[in-house]
């Protein structure tokens, strides 16, 4: 029997007091009091137990927000995007003005069905992450294959930014050869600059390391030489270590592979990849990237690394992650002196990259890539003015 049938009839049957009764059972007086009454009204149904779950919940999630989450999913989904908690977030913030945390919006995809569940995979805590400084200090590039609408199978080659993810060139061809690797390594150079350094596999066309010595230098080792950029490649066998372009390559192709139309000739495919670049640089918010920025706002954020022997990139540059204070200030050291620059009240609390050259300073917002101030710091100055009058902007007129 159990405890609720325990009391009644100890009460009821034995005629002890409900105060003799608690004690017994180290229960309180006021719970034999209702478990009394709603045996007298409902009679044997007193015993069932009941759900602890309040009758109102007034910090639960509105359903109309609950709504909003699943038709992002839906429409992220459908276009071939990432869909995930993160990015949904991203769209809800940015978008819509709402703020969730990443584990309400998984529980709303999952009380829905909307995930999926996936096998087990080897552990994020077990990779070597590395990612370059600066943007322009590595440009990884790899090619992969498509098929178009009538069976034709062609290749894709792209050159990313290890730094921003910042996709530089994607381009369709019949078949990546030697001389058009080279080729769009000089569009993407004229485009963006020289890099420091790139990062490839060992395919022929990108190097001629393991060929046993045959035929010498291939194009582009020729012209990375020519420019004194150094040439990294993954050791054999060793994909993960060019896993961003080809993480990138495998969220283009689940894109490509969501579009309605599918491409029947290259033409048509450059079409769908110069808006897939379009979308993937200026609109997708990034995992990976600090804030989930896009790869334009990260990439334009920073000063761009060039090679080791040109003297534009001996030239050394400080960069600091900060936040703007509730004040609207954010504090830099120089020379051993700490100095106080005002951004603006409006700007408090919004995460920044101080990009800081000798005096020069930059104060970038860290998600979007916005230039917030730029100035030349006074070192005989303590706080840093932005030159407006003090207090909240004139109301003007309508």
């Amino acid at each position: 029997m159990s405890k609720a049938g325990l009391v009644i009839t100890a009460v009821l049957v034995e005629g002890c007091s409900q105060a003799e009764v608690a004690r017994r059972y180290g229960v309180s007086p006021g719970w034999v009091s209702k478990l009394l009454a709603r045996y007298r009204a409902e009679g044997e149904a007193a015993f069932e137990p009941r759900s602890r779950r309040p009758k109102t919940s007034p910090r639960a999630t509105p359903a109309a927000t609950v709504e909003l989450v699943l038709a992002l999913r839906k429409q992220l989904a459908e276009a071939g995007l990432d869909a995930g908690a993160d990015t949904i977030g991203w769209h809800l913030d940015h978008h819509h003005g709402v703020r969730l945390s990443r584990a309400t919006i998984h529980r709303i995809l999952t009380r829905a069905g909307a995930v999926v569940p996936d096998p087990g995979k080897r552990p994020r805590a077990s990779y070597l992450r590395f990612c370059a400084e600066l943007p322009n200090e590595c440009w990884q590039s790899d090619f992969t294959h498509y098929r178009l609408a009538g069976g034709r199978d062609v290749e894709v080659i792209t050159w990313l930014d290890d730094h921003s993810r910042y996709a530089l060139h994607v381009s369709a061809h019949a078949r990546i050869t030697g001389p058009i690797v080279t080729a769009s390594f000089r569009e993407t150079v004229a485009e963006y600059g020289i890099p420091a350094s790139t990062l490839t596999d060992n395919g022929m066309v990108y190097t001629t390391r393991l060929s046993g010595g045959r035929g010498g230098r291939n194009g582009l080792e020729t012209e990375l030489r020519r420019l004194n950029i150094t040439q990294k490649n993954s050791r054999p066998n060793h994909p993960t270590t060019c896993g961003k372009v080809e993480r990138f390559q495998q969220t283009l192709k689940k894109w490509l592979r969501a579009q309605p139309v599918q491409p029947t000739t290259l033409a048509e495919l450059q079409v769908l990849l110069d808006v897939f670049a379009d979308e993937y640089n200026h609109r997708r918010p990034h995992r990976s990237l600090p804030h989930r920025a896009t790869p334009a706002a990260a990439y334009h954020a920073r000063p761009k690394a060039t090679p080791s022997h040109d003297r534009a990139g001996e030239i050394h540059h400080r960069v600091r992650t900060d936040r703007i204070d509730d004040t609207g200030v954010v504090t830099l050291r120089v020379n051993g002196r700490l100095h106080h620059i005002g951004i603006g009240r409006t700007h408090a609390r919004t995460h920044v990259l101080l990009l800081i050259d000798d005096l020069h300073i930059r104060v970038v917002d860290a998600a979007t890539g916005e230039l917030l101030r730029e100035l030349v710091l006074d070192p005989t100055k303590d706080y840093q003015g932005t030159g407006r009058p003090p207090g909240p902007p004139p109301k003007h007129p309508q």
